[in-house]
């Protein structure tokens, strides 16, 4: 039978599912923050700070994650600076989250008008207030299903963690071939789950969009 096998590996997919989950919701929080700071900074900070974050924009989108990855897994224990696999994953995910973001977030700003800031301030509200309760929510309304789009791609680029044995679905999937050298079974099997994953993830985001941000949000 050619999935003879798949009741013997249900436990090492849930557990690189598991793996996968814990990574993509540690990179959203973690990432989705470093964005807001870095749009509100692009924006409203110092002329160093803005040219710092543009720098780190454009470096992080222009170079491959892979290598972004093994930059910080590899690279940096030459510096002194040695992290767990899971660590490592969970930073290079986060800051390449981030940079993409940041742009995404920009564009939300960019979009809540003007006068609504004026008016607050004129109300005698403090600049943070302004930004955290008046402008950060229309802002993140109206990017909301970009930002949807790229926590699921986040998601699936995961994958490439399994490089430095990250013991996440692809990984999981990967010692599945190698020892029941069932290679078009095991990744059509860890295909459907992915799948599977993508579209709750993306459900779970939109339902929970709607109940923190209101309605609109799709």
């Amino acid at each position: 039978m050619a999935f003879a096998w798949l009741p013997g590996a249900v436990g090492d997919i849930a557990r690189g599912a598991l793996t996968t989950i814990l990574l993509i919701a540690v990179t959203t929080l973690a990432g989705t923050f470093l964005s807001i700071l870095g749009a509100a900074g692009r924006r409203n900070g110092p002329v160093l700070l803005k040219r710092a974050i543009a720098w780190y924009v454009e470096i992080i989108r222009n170079t491959p994650f892979l290598v972004q990855l093994f930059f910080i897994f590899f690279g940096l224990p030459s510096l002194g600076i040695r992290l767990d696999p899971v660590l490592a994953a969970i930073l290079a995910m986060t800051l390449n989250m981030a940079a993409y973001t940041i742009e995404i977030v920009g564009a939300g700003l960019d979009a809540v008008p003007g006068g609504q800031t004026e008016a607050a301030l004129a109300l005698g509200l403090r600049p943070r207030q302004v930004f955290i309760k008046i402008v950060l929510p229309q802002a993140l309304k109206v990017i909301f299903p970009a930002l949807t789009s790229q926590i699921v791609i986040m998601m699936l680029e995961s994958a490439v963690v399994s490089q430095i044995a990250v013991r996440e679905l692809t990984y999981e999937a990967d010692m599945l071939q190698a020892r029941t050298f069932r290679s078009f079974e095991t990744y059509f099997v860890v295909t459907l789950v992915y799948l599977a994953l993508s579209m709750a993830l993306r459900r779970l985001l939109v339902t929970g969009g709607r109940r923190v941000l209101g309605a609109g949000v799709s």
